[in-house]
């Protein structure tokens, strides 16, 4: 009896955890943008319970937090589904996420410090080992591209030192990399050109160039956003 009581309060604080709670907003929001839930994809319960081993409160916060991000819809009577895409939002995020990722570059390239030079230059090598793999290699590792890509631009602006900033342009980035599933399997000219673009973005903001960081990086995100608006 007593193996069997304990066994349920750990299930209890499980549940109750927040930690909880946080760890399947986040896995829930990974999975939509890496597009394991494609766009209006039907978020069903039984299958998110036990694909996440969480319970349905857990869940509905989660999703409920979603829908406040802009990643999910709540129809009334129907449940829950993965927003849908269209260039003419991709459109909008890509101006709103240029905007403060420019300005985030730009702060953080005033106050950042050794410390935030040195991780940026990690983080670009470990981008850099999958970036300069042939494509179809690159594809077998693309999980693991699509984190050290987040890593890399996070790194960036790492060091900028406004909050909100830096909590706005990670939203606005969420939103923006939903969108590279459109042309994660395009490899006309993608591969090179992006590994040529990130190390260019690198050494202008290492050598504190915001001007020219800043032009790099909103060429970068524009001509993603443009091959991904010909493909929807």
């Amino acid at each position: 009896m007593k193996k069997i009581a304990g066994t349920r309060s750990q299930k209890q604080a499980k549940a109750g955890d927040p930690s909880s709670g946080q760890d399947v907003l986040s896995r829930l929001r990974n999975d939509i943008v890496s597009s394991v839930f494609e766009p209006e994809t039907r978020l069903k319960f039984a299958d998110l319970t036990e694909r996440y081993d969480v319970g349905i409160g857990t869940l509905r916060e989660g999703l409920s937090q979603l829908v406040s991000e802009g990643f999910v819809t709540l129809e009334a009577g129907k449940g829950f589904k993965v927003a849908p895409v269209s260039a003419e939002e991709l459109i909008e995020i890509t101006e709103h996420f240029i905007s403060l990722e420019k300005r985030a570059l730009r702060d953080a390239i005033e106050n950042g410090d050794d410390d935030w030079e040195a991780n940026i230059v990690a983080v670009h090598h470990r981008l850099s080992l999958i970036e300069s793999l042939p494509w179809e290699e690159r594809m077998t590792r693309h999980s693991e591209w699509v984190q050290r890509h987040r890593d890399f631009h996070e790194a960036l602006v790492a060091a900028c030192s406004g909050r909100w900033l830096f909590r706005l342009r990670s939203i606005m980035f969420d939103q923006l990399d939903r969108y590279r599933f459109v042309t994660k399997r395009a490899p006309e000219g993608l591969g090179g050109r992006k590994f040529e673009e990130h190390s260019e973005i690198m050494a202008a903001t290492l050598a504190r160039d915001a001007d020219l960081a800043s032009e790099l990086i909103e060429k970068h995100i524009s001509d993603t956003s443009e091959r991904a608006i010909r493909l929807l």
